[in-house]
């Protein structure tokens, strides 16, 4: 008998920085044309909906960037950030009444219908919908899309926002990317019968199918960069072994020490990766330590970086000892990004959803975090025991290369890779694919 063809779902997220479009876009293979759909710029959207989504998003850039200046910026800032803040899980209390950014976007959304527009299009052909934004997903179930509506957590804890008006009786589906947000949804009133505990996607081309082919054998060369003296090596090397297959212990390198750092989505870190270029100007000199600067889509900060590298005297070393990814465009950018972090060794950033990105064996320096929910992101990365909070960027080449010495960022390599998920395409594939009768039977099986 010939495989019934599986029908594809759309696959939505929003042009807001880089956390919910990162992680939609691994999920292209199980999306309608291959393609995502941002809900905040697609092709016909009414000028009405765009304003909305336009105000949304430069409010929040600008009060990122507005962030950094003193007194004024950093009290602006706690004043933001309160109203999406993240609640302390104990004690364990019911959380569900709607918090007043809930209460904002269903106004928004029943008064002046937002979103109607888009939702009423994508229910001529009703398909299973994948929301990366809790926003677009409350449309969805407000306009009565007649398919089935997942929202993808993309976090490693999750505010209130995230929860719809009235939780219990919602018919929303969520894919928490690990249990402590499947806790927390609970805690929000969402029935436990529609939490599904998939783990965050991850780009195929990093991961290498179900045996994970492709991590296994780039983190066997990697540990070896990040462990020049064998002080984490010699004690678990068994242990490695075991999980990585003998194959993938190649007992060497196959590239320079890789260190990437990346900015975030409004660019506001910038000058931290000045600061680290800076510090390790004679080990990228020396052929030592290869620097990869994440410019993003941003023009400014791609131009930022180059002066700067310039001024340095380091221009010579421009896609040699330091290479910047920069895309036209967020596909562009992507397709740049996952290609060079395949040879990363050490991820730099602050704790966004690349937190994710430790399930690669990636170990993370963490740079200051911004909002309730990166120090979430950053708690969850020290329990697991993959991130480190960043020592003073001006004396990087002193305490990174303490720390290779060490061991300690192999082991955070390691403990990345064990702790955390690589299966957030398949698992959410096989929930998609799965009869109604068979859900109860696919949340057991799921591999977190």
């Amino acid at each position: 008998m010939p495989k019934k063809k599986e029908k594809k779902a759309y696959v939505l997220a929003v042009d807001m920085g880089y956390g919910h479009q990162r992680a939609a876009w691994p999920l292209r293979q199980l999306a309608y044309k291959n393609e995502i759909i941002n809900a905040n710029s697609y092709k016909g959207i009414p000028k009405k909906d765009k304003k909305l989504w336009q105000k949304s998003r430069k409010g929040y850039e600008f009060i990122s960037r507005f962030k950094n200046l003193p007194i004024i910026g950093e009290m602006a800032w706690k004043i933001f950030d309160k109203l999406q803040a993240i609640p302390p899980f104990y004690p364990k209390r019911d959380l569900s009444k709607p918090s007043l950014q809930t209460r904002s976007l269903y106004t928004l959304i029943k008064k002046r219908n937002w979103g109607k527009h888009l939702i009423n299009k994508l229910g001529q052909d009703p398909r299973p919908l994948i929301t990366t934004f809790f926003a677009t997903a409350f449309m969805a179930e407000e306009y009565n899309y007649p398919g089935e509506i997942y929202c993808l957590g993309t976090d490693t804890d999750l505010s209130r926002a995230w929860a719809p008006l009235a939780p219990r009786s919602s018919r929303i589906k969520y894919l928490a990317p690990n249990p402590r947000c499947a806790k927390r949804l609970r805690l929000y009133g969402v029935k436990s019968e529609n939490i599904f505990v998939t783990g965050f996607p991850l780009p195929e081309s990093l991961v290498g199918g179900k045996k994970e082919t492709t991590l296994k054998k780039e983190l066997g060369y990697r540990l070896f960069s990040l462990d020049p003296k064998k002080a984490y090596l010699k004690n678990y090397e068994e242990t490695v072994i075991k999980h990585l297959g003998r194959k993938n212990y190649p007992e060497r390198a196959d590239h320079v020490l890789t260190l990437m750092f990346a900015v975030g989505g409004a660019g506001a870190q910038r000058k931290l990766g000045i600061k680290i270029v800076k510090s390790l100007k004679q080990p990228i000199k020396a052929g030592k330590i290869r620097v990869v600067l994440v410019a993003g889509i941003h023009n400014d900060v791609n131009d930022y970086f180059k002066k700067n590298i310039q001024s340095l005297e380091l221009k010579n070393q421009l896609n040699k000892g330091i290479i910047i990814i920069h895309g036209r465009n967020k596909k562009e950018y992507f397709q740049k990004f996952n290609k060079i972090l395949i040879d990363t060794d050490i991820l730099w950033t602050k704790p966004s959803e690349l937190s994710f990105y430790t399930a690669l064996g990636l170990p993370i320096i963490m740079a200051p975090p911004i909002g309730s929910q990166e120090l979430f992101n950053r708690r969850w990365l020290r329990t697991i025991g993959s991130g480190i909070n960043q020592e003073k960027p001006e004396h990087t080449a002193q305490w990174l290369f303490d720390w290779l010495n060490n061991g300690w960022l192999a082991e955070a390599a390691m403990e990345g890779f064990l702790e955390a998920s690589t299966s957030g395409v398949s698992n959410i594939k096989k929930i998609l694919h799965s009869k109604e009768t068979e859900i109860a039977k696919i949340k057991k099986v799921l591999r977190y």
